[in-house]
């Protein structure tokens, strides 16, 4: 089943949540679906090396606001603070909106607990032609260090320049992909190298959310 479903999607609303909060009748939910698609590529494109780990969007009435979670706050924020007020502009009128946008920039206290900014880390490595062994172990061991319980790497396509595509994976730790209350963060990229297309994938396991147990009256004792 772990290799079946999104890891993510499997555990909404259980330990997951959405990247989005509104909600919306049948004739406008999918112009709102597409407007937060063209909000969420347009950041990742003009951020692309701000480290961005998350992006949620919350609507209001009248109002969009769009919660950036980074590793680097100042290069989303850029000389001044000028930076913030520059996207805000430059998203509105890139998907044409009459709503008023609102971005809060949240600092990440701990990248290397990011499954993302670690496949992010593997990805500009293999970009640097180095070899993708080197590059995994360079990954798991920021994690590590980050006291993660567990943590899966995936590499495939022209591993090293080979002539064959094949798929390679180290996993040290736990990684329950099956147990439903394991928190797991998943993050798939690629990576651009002068002989193909590199595709990177990191589960990482932080905690296990254990239920909380009900007392029995039947069994208290005065």
């Amino acid at each position: 089943m772990g290799q079946k479903i999104h890891p993510l999607g499997f555990r909404i609303g259980i330990t997951q949540k959405h990247k989005s909060s509104w909600f919306a009748n049948m004739k406008n939910y999918s112009y709102l679906l597409k407007e937060d698609y063209l909000i969420r590529s347009y950041i990742e494109k003009e951020l692309n090396k701000a480290s961005i780990s998350l992006i949620y969007i919350e609507r209001k009435i009248n109002q969009i606001e769009i919660y950036i979670h980074t590793a680097r706050p100042g290069i989303v924020l850029g000389r001044m603070g000028t930076g913030i007020d520059i996207l805000r502009k430059n998203i509105e009128k890139y998907i044409r909106t009459k709503q008023k946008i609102r971005i809060n920039v949240i600092e990440i206290t701990e990248p290397d607990k990011q499954s993302i900014l670690i496949a992010e880390f593997i990805a500009q490595q293999l970009e640097k032609r180095v070899a993708f062994r080197r590059a995994v172990r360079q990954g798991i061991q920021r994690a590590q260090k980050a006291n993660v319980k567990g943590i899966k790497v995936q590499v495939s396509g022209r591993l090293n320049g080979a002539e064959i595509a094949r798929k390679e994976w180290v996993r040290e730790g736990r990684v329950p992909l099956q147990t439903l209350r394991a928190d797991i963060d998943y993050a798939y990229t690629t990576a651009q190298t002068i002989y193909g297309i590199l595709g990177i994938k990191v589960w990482l396991f932080k905690t296990e959310y254990m239920p909380k147990l009900k007392n029995n009256k039947n069994n208290t004792t005065n």
